[in-house]
């Protein structure tokens, strides 16, 4: 059969440029696509920063198209080998600040321009009109800010199929009507079978409107988003596309994350040889400023500090941990009362709670492997990263049941220890009485040492690789072209 190729239209990929998990996703999925002979291309805004990071890259083609500026496609290669083609249109992207905000933290006027520009450049490259030679078989988008792909699409002469991947419903693109006349859109597709949402214009409603086949980050999410809940004003339209809808868990990258390998920690281990986890323990320990102790259980936390993630469940109840006693190490930024309210616990409690406000990746990786038990009592994920790597890293994780955290991680009981599936911990309701009698439970079972190891076995003997991840995108992109 044929190669397959796909266009992979995103805004963000890591490590070119990175502000959260889409990035993660957008370097890795192309990869793992890659490693099953999938041809893909990845297709990213010329950000300063990328355009930094690409100096080797040619000219490949031109675009003057109605009502936008100016922009050039450069052609070049990502560290992981997969080609990148680079929007390059400098009055748009290469500014101060980050991809989607000035540096004062505000929304940038243009991004209706910015990202509307970008899903029309896909589009022309996934239809008859392309001025390149490469034509994709599919085009694979992600999020609002290629929302627009599939409409431009559906309007476009000889054009491909194309899938758009929900990495977080709450976030929508959200532009007044007038956007669709600026944009370039018939006016006929401004309508509640369109691109309209409660009388403004969306970019993830066209895609989820337009889009041949929907995927998000989770199973779970995937029927958690055809609920009001969280389906954020658009279940309805989810729901009524349930069959073209699929929840695929995302991977990580199993060469980064990796604890026998990684050159961040006081020393590597494996899941056959754990003598290493007990000296990441005392590193960390020794590093946040909390007494060396290698019997007290320690908790780790790396995370935004914001409402979603549930943080301020954990810092409610941070002092009734302290009498246990256990010791907490928090690593994340975000909301500033929160942040206060953590570095206030640490003076408190000193050599018992440690916490950095801000991001270390080598401190991320430590509290990985140093901790006990890894804690994400996040209110919706949906996927969620670090519950995966503390699994690598035999750290059970205790999480609230939502999303891909209920997916990924199997409640530790006695029928699960003794079948071998048991993984951590979960708990329903989001309270901090829940989220406390889960720390307990998880620490009566951290003084079994003999269930306890048993525990952390389960946790790395498990397979979280793309490579998996990768094979059902395939078999989606198949089913969308008529391949099976």
């Amino acid at each position: 059969m044929k190669k397959l190729k796909v266009l992979y239209a995103t805004s963000e990929v890591s490590p070119l440029i990175k502000t959260g998990g889409l990035a993660d996703v957008s370097g890795a999925l192309p990869a793992a696509l890659r490693d099953i002979k999938v041809d893909v291309r990845v297709l990213v805004p010329g950000y300063n920063q990328v355009m930094a990071q690409l100096p080797q890259h040619k000219e490949i083609a031109k675009f003057e198209l109605s009502g936008f500026p100016f922009a050039r496609l450069l052609s070049g290669t990502m560290p992981n080998g997969v080609p990148v083609m680079v929007l390059e249109c400098p009055i748009l992207y290469q500014r101060d600040g980050g991809p989607y905000q000035t540096p004062r933290g505000h929304d940038w006027a243009d991004n209706a321009i910015r990202f509307g520009l970008l899903s029309k450049v896909a589009a022309v490259l996934g239809s008859a009109s392309s001025p390149l030679s490469w034509h994709p078989d599919l085009v694979q988008c992600n999020d609002w800010q290629t929302g627009l792909t599939p409409a431009y699409l559906h309007f476009e002469i000889g054009a491909a199929p194309s899938v758009i991947a929900i990495h977080n419903m709450a976030f929508q693109g959200i532009f007044p009507p007038e956007a669709v006349q600026q944009l370039g859109l018939p006016p006929s597709s401004y309508s509640i079978n369109g691109v309209e949402f409660h009388g403004s214009m969306s970019f993830l409603k066209a895609g989820l409107f337009y889009a041949d086949h929907i995927t998000t980050v989770s199973p779970n999410y995937a029927r958690e988003i055809q609920q009001e809940e969280l389906g954020f004003g658009m279940q309805g339209l989810l729901s009524a596309r349930s069959e073209s809808l699929t929840g695929i868990l995302n991977g990580i990258d199993t060469d980064e994350w990796n604890p026998a390998t990684d050159a961040h920690l006081a020393k590597t281990y494996t899941k056959d040889k754990m003598a290493g986890k007990v000296a990441n323990k005392e590193a960390l320990q020794h590093r946040m400023g909390l007494e060396i102790d290698p019997d007290i259980p320690l908790l780790g936390v790396v995370s935004r500090l914001t409402h979603q993630k549930g943080l301020d469940l954990l810092l409610e109840i941070a002092p009734l941990l302290c009498r246990l006693p256990a010791q907490l190490v928090i690593l994340g930024s975000g909301d500033a009362k929160m942040q206060t309210t953590a570095k206030e616990l640490s003076q408190l409690y000193p050599g018992q709670i440690g916490v950095m406000i801000g991001f270390d990746e080598g401190l991320s990786h430590q509290i990985e492997a140093g901790a006990d038990i890894f804690v994400m009592p996040s209110r919706f994920e949906p996927c969620g990263l670090n519950q995966l790597y503390s699994q690598r890293y035999g750290t059970p994780p205790i999480v609230h049941a939502t999303g891909g955290l209920e997916d990924s991680v199997v409640d530790c009981t006695e029928a699960t220890l003794k079948d071998g599936t048991a993984s951590g911990f979960k708990f329903k309701g989001e309270t901090a009485i829940n989220l406390y009698s889960t720390i307990l439970r998880a620490i009566d079972t951290y003084r079994d040492k003999k269930q306890w190891s048993a525990l952390c076995g389960n946790c790395m003997a498990k397979e979280f690789s793309w490579k998996i991840s990768a094979e059902e995108y395939l078999a989606v992109y198949n089913k969308v072209l008529g391949r099976i």
